[in-house]
């Protein structure tokens, strides 16, 4: 019976699963983030490295997977790979960037597009010929919008003009102070200039931004901007790979977009409609460890019957990330 280990190294979090080609379920560990954008290369490969001795593999796994958050790059995959090949864990080391993870997960099709919300955004493509259209996912830097900060960020942002009257009057101006337990955005500017509040944890705010979308016009205009982010990704991807003609499946995931309520849904696969009009838009809330997974089993050669059980046995035993620890 050949093994393997699948790696999925999130900003928040960190799942290793050892699984058998029959897809069997043979040890699953969580531990810290080890996003080695964050830690470094070594530091992250530490963290993996203390849960894989936790799982005490029997004997060598034949494959190890790892998609990663914050390996954006073709030659950070290469890097990452070279280190973590030294660490000996398997005979064989993949490294992948945690969005083909998401994509994975969310179809059984071997190819289409996935958009993660987490933390950041970030989008991949694949071809059915195996051709990759993929982003660099640096932020403002890369011209990128729409990670739970972003929305998080724009949600105060908006209560602040609020409040002040430069811009209009929202119910953010309640629900930001509000959960961080305060009285005014104007509170929760000064106690974020004073480092009593993380700028980091603005993060948490954008389920508030959610929820508020129902009947927020200032809200909904924020979610409405995140739609449309997600709708330029996967237009651009799909042209790049040519396949606007073709029943593209496109997976949303990652925490912001796993549990897409029907409203935001119906408007992504509008705009993807546009250029993409066989496309099927849907939401998927299995865990990135199981595209980590199903990866490695893809890589074994295993049987559907074998990736059936696998993905049974760890939609089981695991649960999505939630917003406020947002991946990707």
């Amino acid at each position: 019976m050949r093994i393997a280990l699948a790696i999925d190294g999130g900003n928040s979090k960190t799942d290793v699963a050892l699984v058998g080609e029959d897809g069997s379920l043979r040890g699953l560990a969580r531990g810290a983030g080890s996003s080695p954008h964050h830690l470094g290369g070594e530091r992250s490969l530490d963290v993996i490295g203390a849960l894989v001795d936790e799982l005490a593999p029997p004997g060598r796994p034949r494959l190890a997977v790892l998609t990663m958050a914050g390996v954006d790059f073709p030659e950070e995959e290469r890097e990452l790979a070279v280190l973590a090949r030294r660490r000996g864990w398997a005979e064989r080391v993949e490294v992948r960037n945690d969005t083909f993870a998401i994509l994975r997960a969310g179809t059984d099709r071997g190819w289409g597009v996935a958009v993660v919300c987490g933390a950041g955004i970030n989008c991949v493509g694949v071809a059915p010929d195996g051709r990759h259209a993929r982003f660099p996912a640096l932020g403002p830097t890369t011209g990128d919008w729409g990670g739970g900060y972003d929305v998080g960020q724009e949600a105060l942002y908006a209560a602040a003009r609020g409040e002040d009257g430069r811009g209009p009057r929202t119910r953010l101006e309640r629900d930001v102070p509000e959960h961080f337990g305060l009285s005014t955005p104007g509170e929760v500017a000064f106690e974020i200039h004073r480092g009593r509040i993380e700028h980091q944890r603005l993060v948490e705010l954008a389920p508030a931004v959610f929820d508020a979308a129902r009947d927020d016009a200032v809200a909904a205009k924020i979610v409405a901007r995140l739609a449309a982010e997600v709708v330029a990704f996967v237009r651009v991807a799909a042209a790049r790979l040519g396949l606007e003609d073709a029943e593209l499946e496109v997976v949303l995931g990652g925490g912001l977009l796993q549990e897409a309520d029907d409203s935001l849904v119906a408007e992504i696969s509008r705009g993807v409609h546009e250029t993409a009009p066989r496309a099927v838009v849907h939401p998927t809330a299995a865990p990135a460890i199981l595209g980590s997974a199903l990866l490695a089993l893809d890589e074994l050669g295993a049987d559907d019957a074998a990736k059936a059980r696998l993905r049974d046995e760890l939609e089981r035993r695991t649960s999505p990330v939630t917003i406020g620890g947002l991946d990707g």
